[in-house]
Protein backbone atom coordinates (compact mmCIF):
# COMPACT_ATOMS: atom_id res chain seq x y z
CA UNK A 1 0.00 0.00 0.00
CA UNK A 2 1.48 3.55 -1.12
CA UNK A 3 2.00 5.38 2.13
CA UNK A 4 0.38 9.41 1.23
CA UNK A 5 3.05 11.30 3.56
CA UNK A 6 1.77 14.95 3.68
CA UNK A 7 5.83 15.30 3.41
CA UNK A 8 7.45 12.54 0.59
CA UNK A 9 11.07 14.77 0.67
CA UNK A 10 11.31 13.80 4.10
CA UNK A 11 9.98 10.28 4.09
CA UNK A 12 12.28 9.75 0.80
CA UNK A 13 15.40 11.22 2.54
CA UNK A 14 14.23 8.62 5.30
CA UNK A 15 14.17 6.02 2.47
CA UNK A 16 17.36 6.30 1.43
CA UNK A 17 18.99 4.93 4.53
CA UNK A 18 16.12 2.81 5.80
CA UNK A 19 15.36 1.29 2.26
CA UNK A 20 11.47 -0.70 2.07
CA UNK A 21 11.61 -0.19 5.65
CA UNK A 22 9.01 2.11 6.12
CA UNK A 23 6.62 0.33 3.49
CA UNK A 24 6.80 -2.99 5.18
CA UNK A 25 6.11 -1.47 9.00
CA UNK A 26 2.10 -3.11 9.53
CA UNK A 27 2.19 -1.26 12.83
CA UNK A 28 1.94 -3.60 15.40
CA UNK A 29 3.73 -2.46 18.08
CA UNK A 30 5.92 -5.50 18.62
CA UNK A 31 8.73 -2.81 19.00
CA UNK A 32 6.93 -0.72 21.58
CA UNK A 33 6.19 -3.45 23.53
CA UNK A 34 9.63 -5.18 24.10
CA UNK A 35 11.67 -1.59 24.03
CA UNK A 36 13.96 -1.50 27.15
CA UNK A 37 12.64 1.90 27.81
CA UNK A 38 9.64 1.27 28.76
CA UNK A 39 10.88 -0.08 31.89
CA UNK A 40 11.37 2.87 33.32
CA UNK A 41 9.61 5.85 30.88
CA UNK A 42 6.86 5.25 28.07
CA UNK A 43 8.75 5.71 24.45
CA UNK A 44 7.33 4.20 21.37
CA UNK A 45 9.95 2.87 18.03
CA UNK A 46 6.07 2.50 16.46
CA UNK A 47 5.63 6.02 17.03
CA UNK A 48 8.61 7.49 15.63
CA UNK A 49 8.31 5.05 12.29
CA UNK A 50 5.16 6.03 11.98
CA UNK A 51 6.43 9.87 11.86
CA UNK A 52 8.63 8.88 9.02
CA UNK A 53 6.05 6.95 7.36
CA UNK A 54 4.45 10.47 7.26
CA UNK A 55 7.16 12.77 6.61
CA UNK A 56 5.66 14.87 9.89
CA UNK A 57 8.14 17.04 11.61
CA UNK A 58 8.97 16.63 15.39
CA UNK A 59 12.00 14.47 14.75
CA UNK A 60 13.81 16.99 17.08
CA UNK A 61 12.21 15.65 20.03
CA UNK A 62 13.76 13.56 22.93
CA UNK A 63 12.63 10.61 21.84
CA UNK A 64 14.64 10.30 18.90
CA UNK A 65 17.76 10.03 20.86
CA UNK A 66 16.30 7.58 23.20
CA UNK A 67 17.09 4.84 21.51
CA UNK A 68 20.27 2.97 22.65
CA UNK A 69 20.29 0.77 19.18
CA UNK A 70 20.01 -2.88 21.21
CA UNK A 71 18.75 -4.04 18.51
CA UNK A 72 16.01 -6.21 20.68
CA UNK A 73 12.90 -4.52 18.24
CA UNK A 74 14.77 -5.27 15.02
CA UNK A 75 15.61 -9.09 16.49
CA UNK A 76 12.17 -9.52 17.10
CA UNK A 77 10.06 -7.68 14.69
CA UNK A 78 7.56 -10.00 12.78
CA UNK A 79 8.28 -8.18 9.28
CA UNK A 80 11.93 -7.48 9.10
CA UNK A 81 12.27 -4.43 9.32
CA UNK A 82 15.46 -2.23 10.19
CA UNK A 83 14.20 0.06 13.10
CA UNK A 84 17.80 1.32 13.76
CA UNK A 85 18.36 2.14 9.80
CA UNK A 86 14.82 4.35 10.17
CA UNK A 87 16.30 6.10 13.68
CA UNK A 88 19.65 6.59 12.71
CA UNK A 89 18.31 8.46 8.63
CA UNK A 90 15.84 10.42 11.00
CA UNK A 91 18.75 11.41 13.01
CA UNK A 92 20.77 12.10 9.67
CA UNK A 93 18.32 14.89 9.39
CA UNK A 94 18.46 16.57 12.54
CA UNK A 95 22.54 16.64 12.48
CA UNK A 96 21.64 18.70 8.72
CA UNK A 97 19.80 20.96 10.50
CA UNK A 98 22.20 21.23 13.58
CA UNK A 99 19.52 20.54 16.22
CA UNK A 100 21.37 17.66 18.22
CA UNK A 101 21.23 17.20 21.96
CA UNK A 102 23.82 19.60 23.42
CA UNK A 103 25.52 16.35 25.14
CA UNK A 104 26.28 15.28 21.77
CA UNK A 105 27.81 18.23 19.90
CA UNK A 106 31.56 17.48 22.25
CA UNK A 107 31.95 13.95 21.10
CA UNK A 108 30.72 14.54 17.25
CA UNK A 109 33.07 17.71 17.09
CA UNK A 110 35.60 15.81 18.73
CA UNK A 111 34.80 13.08 16.51
CA UNK A 112 35.57 15.53 13.21
CA UNK A 113 38.53 17.54 14.42
CA UNK A 114 40.34 14.68 16.54
CA UNK A 115 39.65 11.27 15.56
CA UNK A 116 37.77 10.17 18.67
CA UNK A 117 34.98 10.98 20.45
CA UNK A 118 36.86 11.57 24.20
CA UNK A 119 38.52 14.82 23.39
CA UNK A 120 41.92 12.96 23.29
CA UNK A 121 45.13 14.24 21.09
CA UNK A 122 46.37 11.48 18.19
CA UNK A 123 49.62 11.73 19.52
CA UNK A 124 48.24 9.79 23.06
CA UNK A 125 46.37 7.60 21.13
CA UNK A 126 48.08 4.16 22.19
CA UNK A 127 50.29 5.86 24.86
CA UNK A 128 48.20 3.21 27.64
CA UNK A 129 50.21 0.71 26.27
CA UNK A 130 53.66 2.36 27.28
CA UNK A 131 55.82 0.00 29.11
CA UNK A 132 54.30 -3.11 28.02
CA UNK A 133 56.59 -2.97 24.67
CA UNK A 134 54.03 -4.07 22.41
CA UNK A 135 55.57 -3.79 18.94
CA UNK A 136 53.94 -1.57 16.10
CA UNK A 137 52.08 -4.04 13.18
CA UNK A 138 54.51 -4.63 10.82
CA UNK A 139 55.15 -7.18 8.24
CA UNK A 140 54.55 -10.33 9.35
CA UNK A 141 52.83 -9.65 12.23
CA UNK A 142 49.06 -11.53 12.02
CA UNK A 143 47.07 -9.76 13.83
CA UNK A 144 46.34 -5.66 14.23
CA UNK A 145 45.24 -5.02 17.88
CA UNK A 146 43.08 -1.96 17.07
CA UNK A 147 42.28 0.11 19.76
CA UNK A 148 39.18 1.44 20.83
CA UNK A 149 38.87 4.96 21.26
CA UNK A 150 37.32 4.07 24.82
CA UNK A 151 40.24 2.00 25.72
CA UNK A 152 42.46 4.51 24.34
CA UNK A 153 41.47 7.55 26.31
CA UNK A 154 39.16 6.30 29.04
CA UNK A 155 41.64 6.04 32.17
CA UNK A 156 39.31 2.84 33.87
CA UNK A 157 39.40 0.89 30.33
CA UNK A 158 42.94 1.36 29.84
CA UNK A 159 43.47 -0.92 32.58
CA UNK A 160 41.40 -3.50 30.67
CA UNK A 161 43.82 -3.11 27.41
CA UNK A 162 46.88 -3.65 29.73
CA UNK A 163 45.27 -6.98 30.66
CA UNK A 164 44.25 -7.93 27.52
CA UNK A 165 47.85 -7.61 25.94
CA UNK A 166 48.65 -9.72 28.89
CA UNK A 167 46.54 -12.56 28.28
CA UNK A 168 47.97 -12.14 24.31
CA UNK A 169 51.64 -12.44 25.24
CA UNK A 170 50.94 -15.49 27.73
CA UNK A 171 49.12 -17.05 24.46
CA UNK A 172 52.15 -16.52 21.96
CA UNK A 173 49.78 -14.16 19.89
CA UNK A 174 51.77 -12.88 16.60
CA UNK A 175 50.26 -9.00 17.27
CA UNK A 176 51.25 -4.86 16.71
CA UNK A 177 49.66 -2.10 17.43
CA UNK A 178 48.45 0.51 15.31
CA UNK A 179 49.61 4.38 14.76
CA UNK A 180 48.50 8.17 15.85
CA UNK A 181 46.55 7.61 12.55
CA UNK A 182 44.32 5.56 13.37
CA UNK A 183 40.62 6.98 13.50
CA UNK A 184 37.54 5.78 15.69
CA UNK A 185 35.81 3.21 13.71
CA UNK A 186 32.73 5.37 13.72
CA UNK A 187 30.15 3.07 14.66
CA UNK A 188 28.95 5.37 17.62
CA UNK A 189 28.99 8.56 15.13
CA UNK A 190 26.97 6.57 12.35
CA UNK A 191 24.18 5.48 14.77
CA UNK A 192 24.14 9.45 15.69
CA UNK A 193 23.29 10.16 12.20
CA UNK A 194 27.09 11.63 11.59
CA UNK A 195 26.53 9.83 8.04
CA UNK A 196 29.36 12.11 6.60
CA UNK A 197 31.21 11.88 8.95
CA UNK A 198 31.30 8.35 9.54
CA UNK A 199 32.11 7.60 5.68
CA UNK A 200 35.41 10.71 6.09
CA UNK A 201 36.80 8.06 9.37
CA UNK A 202 35.65 4.97 7.83
CA UNK A 203 38.03 5.97 4.08
CA UNK A 204 40.57 7.20 6.28
CA UNK A 205 40.76 3.85 8.22
CA UNK A 206 40.62 1.59 5.31
CA UNK A 207 43.68 3.72 3.39
CA UNK A 208 45.93 3.59 6.38
CA UNK A 209 45.26 -0.38 6.75
CA UNK A 210 45.65 -0.93 2.76
CA UNK A 211 48.81 1.07 3.03
CA UNK A 212 50.27 -0.70 6.10
CA UNK A 213 49.15 -4.41 4.47
CA UNK A 214 46.95 -5.36 7.52
CA UNK A 215 44.35 -7.98 7.23
CA UNK A 216 43.26 -9.18 9.93
CA UNK A 217 42.17 -7.04 13.09
CA UNK A 218 41.68 -8.35 16.55
CA UNK A 219 38.67 -6.23 18.43
CA UNK A 220 38.27 -5.41 22.19
CA UNK A 221 35.11 -3.32 21.30
CA UNK A 222 32.00 -5.16 20.08
CA UNK A 223 31.07 -1.71 18.48
CA UNK A 224 34.02 -2.00 16.38
CA UNK A 225 33.55 -5.39 15.45
CA UNK A 226 29.90 -4.27 13.97
CA UNK A 227 31.61 -1.23 12.28
CA UNK A 228 34.14 -2.96 10.52
CA UNK A 229 32.26 -6.20 10.14
CA UNK A 230 29.20 -4.60 8.49
CA UNK A 231 29.57 -0.98 8.04
CA UNK A 232 32.49 -1.04 6.43
CA UNK A 233 31.74 -2.73 3.44
CA UNK A 234 30.27 0.11 2.06
CA UNK A 235 33.22 1.80 1.73
CA UNK A 236 35.29 -1.34 0.71
CA UNK A 237 36.62 -2.22 3.54
CA UNK A 238 37.52 -6.40 2.97
CA UNK A 239 39.00 -7.00 6.58
CA UNK A 240 38.99 -10.09 8.76
CA UNK A 241 38.00 -8.77 12.17
CA UNK A 242 37.89 -10.71 15.48
CA UNK A 243 36.32 -9.92 19.14
CA UNK A 244 39.47 -11.10 21.32
CA UNK A 245 36.84 -13.38 22.92
CA UNK A 246 36.24 -15.38 20.03
CA UNK A 247 40.36 -15.78 19.20
CA UNK A 248 40.71 -16.19 23.43
CA UNK A 249 38.37 -19.25 23.41
CA UNK A 250 39.71 -20.42 20.51
CA UNK A 251 43.48 -20.45 21.97
CA UNK A 252 42.04 -22.31 25.05
CA UNK A 253 40.68 -25.13 23.38
CA UNK A 254 43.65 -25.37 21.63
CA UNK A 255 46.06 -25.46 24.96
CA UNK A 256 47.50 -22.11 24.39
CA UNK A 257 45.93 -20.15 27.09
CA UNK A 258 46.29 -21.91 30.71
CA UNK A 259 44.25 -20.30 33.05
CA UNK A 260 45.40 -22.28 36.26
CA UNK A 261 45.65 -19.86 39.11
CA UNK A 262 42.39 -20.98 40.91
CA UNK A 263 40.20 -17.11 41.47
CA UNK A 264 36.99 -18.34 43.98
CA UNK A 265 34.97 -16.10 42.98
CA UNK A 266 31.02 -15.73 42.11
CA UNK A 267 30.70 -13.74 38.70
CA UNK A 268 27.69 -13.06 36.48
CA UNK A 269 28.58 -12.76 32.70
CA UNK A 270 26.73 -9.53 30.67
CA UNK A 271 25.95 -9.56 26.78
CA UNK A 272 26.73 -6.79 25.53
CA UNK A 273 24.47 -5.90 22.89
CA UNK A 274 26.45 -5.73 19.63
CA UNK A 275 28.48 -9.01 20.85
CA UNK A 276 25.22 -10.64 21.18
CA UNK A 277 22.16 -9.63 19.56
CA UNK A 278 24.00 -7.93 16.49
CA UNK A 279 26.74 -10.27 16.36
CA UNK A 280 25.94 -13.33 17.56
CA UNK A 281 28.21 -14.45 20.23
CA UNK A 282 27.30 -15.93 23.39
CA UNK A 283 29.51 -18.75 23.91
CA UNK A 284 32.85 -17.73 23.94
CA UNK A 285 33.17 -15.84 26.51
CA UNK A 286 31.14 -17.84 28.88
CA UNK A 287 33.29 -21.08 28.10
CA UNK A 288 36.28 -18.79 28.51
CA UNK A 289 35.18 -17.78 32.27
CA UNK A 290 34.08 -21.55 33.57
CA UNK A 291 37.76 -22.46 32.73
CA UNK A 292 39.07 -20.34 35.39
CA UNK A 293 39.43 -22.47 38.22
CA UNK A 294 37.31 -21.41 41.44
CA UNK A 295 35.24 -19.19 39.47
CA UNK A 296 31.06 -19.63 39.64
CA UNK A 297 29.45 -18.41 36.71
CA UNK A 298 25.86 -17.41 37.73
CA UNK A 299 22.97 -16.19 34.98
CA UNK A 300 21.10 -13.39 34.84
CA UNK A 301 17.46 -14.12 34.43
CA UNK A 302 17.78 -11.57 31.61
CA UNK A 303 21.04 -13.16 29.14
CA UNK A 304 22.10 -13.82 25.88
CA UNK A 305 19.54 -12.81 23.36
CA UNK A 306 17.00 -11.43 25.96
CA UNK A 307 20.35 -9.38 28.15
CA UNK A 308 18.82 -5.25 29.15
CA UNK A 309 21.00 -3.27 27.69
CA UNK A 310 23.78 -1.14 29.28
CA UNK A 311 22.86 2.09 27.62
CA UNK A 312 26.15 3.13 26.11
CA UNK A 313 25.41 2.23 22.36
CA UNK A 314 23.41 4.51 19.73
CA UNK A 315 25.52 7.64 21.98
CA UNK A 316 24.09 6.61 25.15
CA UNK A 317 27.29 6.94 26.70
CA UNK A 318 27.30 10.69 25.94
CA UNK A 319 23.50 11.73 26.51
CA UNK A 320 22.27 13.01 29.72
CA UNK A 321 20.18 10.66 31.39
CA UNK A 322 18.15 11.24 34.56
CA UNK A 323 19.38 8.45 37.69
CA UNK A 324 15.83 7.08 37.69
CA UNK A 325 15.59 5.99 33.65
CA UNK A 326 19.52 4.41 33.73
CA UNK A 327 19.51 0.79 32.08
CA UNK A 328 22.88 0.35 33.79
CA UNK A 329 21.48 0.79 37.60
CA UNK A 330 18.60 -1.81 36.16
CA UNK A 331 21.49 -4.23 35.17
CA UNK A 332 23.58 -4.37 38.45
CA UNK A 333 20.33 -4.81 40.56
CA UNK A 334 19.90 -8.01 38.58
CA UNK A 335 22.83 -9.00 38.81
CA UNK A 336 23.43 -8.61 42.60
CA UNK A 337 20.04 -10.73 42.51
CA UNK A 338 22.29 -13.71 41.43
CA UNK A 339 24.58 -12.95 44.22
CA UNK A 340 27.69 -12.73 42.19
CA UNK A 341 30.31 -10.43 43.68
CA UNK A 342 31.55 -9.91 40.04
CA UNK A 343 30.28 -8.18 36.78
CA UNK A 344 32.09 -9.58 33.90
CA UNK A 345 31.38 -7.45 30.57
CA UNK A 346 33.71 -7.81 26.95
CA UNK A 347 33.05 -4.47 26.24
CA UNK A 348 34.47 -1.11 27.00
CA UNK A 349 30.91 0.61 27.15
CA UNK A 350 29.55 -1.67 29.77
CA UNK A 351 32.19 -1.24 31.55
CA UNK A 352 32.11 2.83 31.79
CA UNK A 353 28.07 2.20 32.78
CA UNK A 354 28.57 -0.24 35.22
CA UNK A 355 31.03 1.36 37.04
CA UNK A 356 29.40 4.34 37.28
CA UNK A 357 26.46 1.95 38.19
CA UNK A 358 27.55 0.82 41.00
CA UNK A 359 29.14 3.70 42.49
CA UNK A 360 26.05 5.50 42.24
CA UNK A 361 23.69 2.63 43.70
CA UNK A 362 26.13 2.01 46.59
CA UNK A 363 27.23 -1.23 45.75
CA UNK A 364 31.09 -0.08 45.61
CA UNK A 365 31.76 -2.44 48.81
CA UNK A 366 29.79 -5.53 47.30
CA UNK A 367 30.05 -5.15 43.62
CA UNK A 368 32.55 -4.58 41.10
CA UNK A 369 33.02 -5.07 37.27
CA UNK A 370 35.78 -6.76 35.54
CA UNK A 371 35.98 -6.63 31.31
CA UNK A 372 36.75 -10.32 30.50
CA UNK A 373 40.39 -9.91 29.66
CA UNK A 374 41.18 -8.78 33.46
CA UNK A 375 39.58 -11.92 34.59
CA UNK A 376 41.77 -14.27 32.47
CA UNK A 377 44.92 -11.69 33.15
CA UNK A 378 44.46 -12.69 37.01
CA UNK A 379 43.47 -16.52 36.26
CA UNK A 380 47.01 -16.62 34.15
CA UNK A 381 50.09 -17.68 36.48
CA UNK A 382 53.38 -14.95 36.35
Amino acid sequence: MEILAPFPEVTEAIAQVAGQTLRICIQCGTCTGLCPWNLVKRFSPREMIRLAQLGLEGFESEALWNCVTCNTCVQKCPRGVEIIDVVRSMRAIMNETGTIPASLKGPLGSLASRGNPWGGDRSERIKWSEGLEVPTYGPGTEYLLFTCCTQAYDPRNQKAARALVKVLKACGVNFGLGWDRESCCGDACRKLGGEELFLRLAQANVALFEEKEVRRILVASPHCLNAFRKDYKEVDGRLEVVHHSVLLANLLRQGRLELKKALHLKVTYHDPCYLGRHNGIYEPPRELIRAIPGVQLVEMKRNRDESLCCGGGGGGIWMEVPSGERFSKLRVAQAEETGAEVIVAACPYCVSMFEDAIKTTGRSESMRVMELSELLSEAIED
